[in-house]
């Protein structure tokens, strides 16, 4: 595993407020929340960057992502009104840990563009 925050996390080195966590994804409250329910939804392998995700090498992992942040909306109370899912990429796109993670943000109304 790599030396990313989130590599030490899965690794147990570093202790997270995990909400779920199956053989490839482990998913855990942001530090810093930008709405009621700010969840990190990462893939137990490290992947720095959206731009290196092979669609059929990991089609099956990105599903997986998505299963857990419909689990986790779920158990958190906001599936039902709603919730929003977003992958970040590089400086640009705000991307602050290389190792890919999907934010899923919830329990608040958002707005367009996000700014």
């Amino acid at each position: 595993m790599g030396n990313t925050i989130f590599s030490k996390i899965i690794d147990k080195e570093i202790p997270a407020d995990i909400v779920y966590e199956s053989d490839a994804v482990l998913a855990f409250r942001d530090i810093n929340p930008q709405a009621p329910v700010h969840i990190l939804i990462i893939p137990k392998i490290e992947i720095p960057t959206v731009r290196e995700i092979k669609g059929e090498e990991h089609s099956q992992l990105l599903g997986e992502m998505y299963d857990a942040a419909n689990s986790i909306a779920k158990d958190e109370g906001i599936s039902e009104d709603g919730f929003r899912l977003v992958f970040n990429c590089d400086d640009h796109g705000g991307q602050e840990v290389y190792h890919i993670h999907m934010h899923l943000l919830g329990g608040r109304q958002m707005n367009w563009p996000p700014g």
